[in-house]
């Protein structure tokens, strides 16, 4: 076996170990940061957000797309031991971060650029939009109105938007527009960190 090979494999297994290092500690960031909610904007006390899908962000743009939604999946594993949900809120999590970081890390995977690496984040807070529209119709209403009648929970959202009178108002005026501007948000700061943590995540600089 010639010294280059000797060199690649050692460089191959040393690229492995730092990618399973650096995506247990960007999960295990996900999974704090997912502790600290914030109240949305114009939207019931019960609606929070938080900014968990920044390391998996990270993480799909320094090792691609694949890893950050592995990121998502462990984040989401975690949450499962002090569930309130019987994981179905942790299932609606997963599917709407997986479409934000899997979107995102295929795109700049294309191209690495600065300005791919912005339309990544656009595109991708549009696609959360849509499937964070399609699990809360389908999903996270309903596991809502276990705990509060359909009518009392849309009159909830009504006092903020006075024309919201259904639950296709709320998906469309509400989880609609608020994933995407939160999309928007965890890309916005992605790209200020991204660089200055290349050389953490990887052991390289990035142009």
């Amino acid at each position: 076996m010639s010294n280059n090979t000797t060199t690649n494999i050692k460089r191959g297994n040393l690229v492995s170990t730092r990618t399973i290092t650096m995506t247990a500690l960007l999960a295990a960031m996900s999974y704090v940061l997912a502790f600290l909610e914030f109240p949305v904007p114009l939207s019931p006390s019960f609606a929070r957000m938080d900014l968990s899908d920044l390391p998996a962000l990270i993480g799909a743009f320094a090792f691609g797309p694949i890893i950050g939604v592995m990121i998502e999946l462990i984040k989401n594993i975690l949450q499962l031991v002090s569930t309130s949900t019987g994981g179905i809120g942790e299932l609606a999590n997963f599917l709407m971060g997986a479409s934000y970081v899997l979107t995102a890390g295929f795109i700049y995977k294309y191209k690495k650029t600065k300005k791919m690496a912005m339309w990544a984040c656009v595109i991708s807070s549009v696609v959360m939009g849509i499937v964070a529209a399609i699990v809360n119709y389908f999903i996270l209403l309903p596991l809502f109105e276990m705990f509060m009648p359909l009518e009392q929970l849309i009159a909830s959202f009504g006092e903020f938007v006075p024309f919201i009178k259904t639950k296709l108002d709320v998906v469309l005026f509400n989880a609609l527009p608020f994933n995407i501007l939160k999309g928007l948000i965890i890309g916005a700061i992605a790209m200020l960190i991204y660089k200055k943590l290349t050389w953490i995540l990887k052991g390289e600089t990035v142009k």
